[in-house]
């Protein structure tokens, strides 16, 4: 799957995360893929149930020892 914007999360709490990733797909065009790399707990929850509301597609979450890392499909 072809990324075509990658945004690093790390470090930031709620609701930071979401409110970064919101402005991402943003500036996305209809089709396009970001992946987003989150430390804070709480953003495995909030970044899909965000996505799930707004329409777009998670397409990957990944654990890693860090946090999460997304993979969002803009709709």
């Amino acid at each position: 799957m072809k990324i075509d914007a990658e945004i690093d999360l790390r470090g930031l709490r709620c609701p930071l995360p979401v409110l970064r990733v919101k402005k991402a797909l943003g500036e996305l065009p209809p089709g396009g893929v970001l992946r987003a790399f989150a430390t804070d707990p709480a953003a495995a929850e909030d970044i899909p149930a965000f996505i799930k509301q707004t329409g777009h597609e998670v397409c990957e979450i990944s654990p890693t020892k860090d946090g999460n890392y997304f993979v969002i499909a803009k709709k």
